[in-house]
């Protein structure tokens, strides 16, 4: 099992955890996803998908929200990367 493998398990046993934005940048490094920054002077960072129109904007806040690592989530299952490759 992959590092990027026990990251995701962690997240989905529990999302609630003290989830960082830089934790979703290394899952999404990991899967061939990219988190990008802000820009403009805003606090959101945009995780997007190869193949997924949707665009998933996390707040920077530490921690992340358990509902952003679920919506996370549940754009992996979307995806079909139920599995980190």
């Amino acid at each position: 099992m992959t590092k990027i493998d026990k990251l995701l398990a962690r997240m989905r046993q529990n999302p609630a955890g003290d989830w960082t934005i830089q934790d979703i940048k290394r899952l999404c490094n990991g899967i061939g996803w990219e988190c990008l920054p802000p820009s403009g002077g805003g606090s959101h960072w945009k995780v997007t998908a190869p193949g997924e129109d949707a665009i998933l904007t996390v707040p920077a806040k530490r921690p992340v929200k358990a509902v952003y690592i679920r919506k996370l989530l549940a754009m992996l299952e979307r995806t079909n990367h139920g599995e980190a490759d």
